[in-house]
């Protein structure tokens, strides 16, 4: 922003320009010229997702002048993909994005800000996050690991994989090598699955070769750009371990507090401002992209509900199970189940009464 052109639009008088004219260089003086590093969890062939970390970059440089600068790097330029969280705690780099479900390994804990299996929605999720007490009771756990999340982001509803053979009960499930993200895989375990934790840019070659024999990602239009349906036929729905799917923009709490106090709400603002990016543009984007899998052979199928009640079950008891032995997660979990219950009333009343209505009428062709 140039700040004299700015004074001049504004169509104030000459003293106020000649004032602004002076006041410009002190304000850009007061404003440090400072360098960080973000490193992405997620290729750069995924636009939306490694999109929001440039959109991000790009925001902080207009509000700054670009005082402020943050370089993004994709997944495995700085650190793999599944190690960003080490990157950002022990100081490698300032800033990640990533998801947190994918450090569920360090404490189930982490599942949270991504999203609980069988939980919450999208809207829902930023609800508790915002204005719920989610973000909160997160960043207090984070404390431990040095940094601090800000909400970056999400996709919506997932879709629940791509499989080589029909699953039409939960025999189907036993023994799958199934590439499937975080916490999910704790769960799924207990069901005969054989998860397998892998970054997105690793996915094909492994369902290529075999190593696995299904895998989800997040929906029709990253997956298409993936190429997963020219090895896998069968498209499952819906993603129950992702009914919602945060994004996480973390910032290693000791770089974070040599920040001026414009620049830690640059910071919030931006972040902000993918989120509300992101999730629009994958709801734009998932319809074409789904008829076109369809219309080159994809067969779109949903998981057989007796699958999703036994896979329900298994959540919700795993859920006390962890509860039980530990506090943080009892903590954190407490808070969002009783969020989700109000929730859920509020949206069976207004919100799924109109959207069934009007889906049933567009089915007619209406």
């Amino acid at each position: 922003m140039n700040r004299r052109k700015f004074v001049k639009q504004a169509g104030v008088g000459s003293a106020a320009v000649a004032a602004g004219t002076v006041a410009a260089p002190a304000i850009a003086q007061s404003m440090p010229e400072i360098k960080w590093r973000l490193t992405s969890s997620f290729p750069k062939s995924l636009d939306t997702l490694y999109g929001g970390a440039e959109l991000f970059s790009k925001i902080i440089g207009e509000m700054s002048d670009n005082k402020f600068q943050v370089r993004v790097f994709a997944s495995g330029e700085i650190v793999p993909g599944l190690q960003v969280a080490d990157a950002v705690q022990n100081g490698t780099v300032e800033m990640g994005q990533t998801a947190d479900y994918y450090y569920f390994g360090k404490d189930p804990c982490f599942v949270f800000g991504t999203g609980l299996p069988f939980s919450v929605n999208q809207r829902q999720l930023y609800a508790w996050l915002g204005h719920g007490g989610g973000s909160q009771l997160i960043n207090e756990f984070y404390k431990s690991y040095g940094f601090t999340a800000y909400v970056f982001g999400g996709t919506g509803c997932q879709m629940g994989g791509w499989f080589r053979k029909e699953i039409n009960s939960l025999e189907d499930m036993k023994g799958l090598k199934f590439r499937v993200g975080g916490f999910a895989g704790l769960i799924l375990t207990n069901l005969g699955v054989v998860p397998q934790q892998i970054a997105g840019g690793d996915i094909y070659p492994a369902l290529e070769k075999g190593t696995i024999d299904a895998c989800e990602w997040v929906g029709p239009y990253d997956d298409e750009k993936l190429g997963f349906n020219k090895i896998a036929k069968y498209y499952y729905y819906p993603g129950w371990w992702e009914g919602c799917s945060g994004g996480s923009l973390y910032v290693n709490n000791k770089a974070l507090e040599t920040l001026p106090p414009t620049y830690k709400k640059m910071i919030e603002s931006a972040a902000g401002l993918v989120t509300s990016w992101m999730v629009p543009k994958y709801d734009a984007l998932n319809p074409a992209a789904l008829k076109r899998l369809v219309a080159a052979g994809t067969v779109l199928k949903p998981f057989p509900r007796p699958v999703l009640e036994a896979c329900f079950d298994a959540s919700y008891k795993y859920y006390d199970e962890l509860s039980a032995k530990n506090a943080n997660f009892k903590k954190i979990y407490d808070s969002l189940k009783d969020f989700r219950a109000d929730q859920n009333l509020w949206f069976r009343v207004a919100e799924n009464t109109f959207d069934n209505f009007n889906f049933s009428m567009s089915a007619r062709g209406r």
